[in-house]
């Protein structure tokens, strides 16, 4: 078991960071609650990417300054946001019906647990009698692609696992997998580390995963960080 206090890899706001430059210019993009909602805030300058919200919102812009807020104009979280211009509005049944005609090209989500095969497991824990379903079930059948945004470990425990032990969201749906502590491909031979934030050596990172892992090392960095230990 991982510690939860020992505090190594990016923020937060550093992992937001990391998505926002993996998003390709004039994306559709959904972003689910928690971790997912602070890309708005970091989308690179002169990128053009177009957030959506599946409660009716298209063109999401950054959170507004504090004492700004309008509760009438909140994401899926309930949080307060803020429309770009050219943003619009419509029903929540025309927003599923752009999420299920595959009109999103990517969802990036949230998870309780991940499996190596790309399982998603988002809605519901053993101690909840009822989860909350929301609209991953249908980002994950209906986004060309699925991005993961999360910490590692809950509460000391790997998120990543060899088989989901939760009620699974969809099977087979993830692409990729962004932690505070690497960015993880799921690939058909597994799952492959395409990066590890920094201070991050891939015998801690696989420590910290209940899944095997396997390094793809793509610069000189990656290479010098197989000997960094935490």
């Amino acid at each position: 078991m991982v510690k939860e206090e020992q505090k190594v890899g990016w923020s937060k706001i550093e992992l937001a960071s990391r998505v926002a430059q993996d998003l390709e210019d004039g994306w559709f993009v959904n972003l689910g609650i928690g971790i997912p909602t602070l890309v708005a805030d970091v989308i690179p300058e002169g990128k053009e990417i177009i957030l959506h919200s599946e409660n009716g919102l298209l063109g999401l812009g950054p959170k507004p300054e504090p004492g700004q807020e309008d509760m009438d104009l909140v994401n899926a979280g309930k949080e307060p946001i803020t429309l770009k211009p050219g943003g619009c509005f419509f029903s929540q049944s025309d927003s599923f019906a752009m999420i299920r005609g595959g009109h999103l090209d990517a969802a990036v989500l949230g998870a309780f647990q991940v499996s190596e095969h790309g399982d998603l497991a988002s809605w519901k824990v053993p101690s909840d009698p009822l989860g909350r379903v929301g609209g991953a079930m249908d980002l994950t059948v209906g986004a060309k692609r699925i991005f993961l945004c999360m910490q590692h470990t809950s509460k000391g425990k790997p998120k990543i696992v060899e088989e989901c032990t939760y009620p699974l969201t969809a099977p087979r749906c993830v692409d990729r997998i962004y932690t505070n502590l690497a960015v993880i491909d799921v690939t058909d031979e597994g799952l492959v580390v395409q990066e590890l934030a920094p201070g991050v050596s891939f015998q801690y990172l696989q420590e910290c995963t209940a899944a095997p892992l396997k390094l793809h090392v793509s610069d000189e960095r990656q290479s010098d960080a197989l000997g960094v230990q935490q």
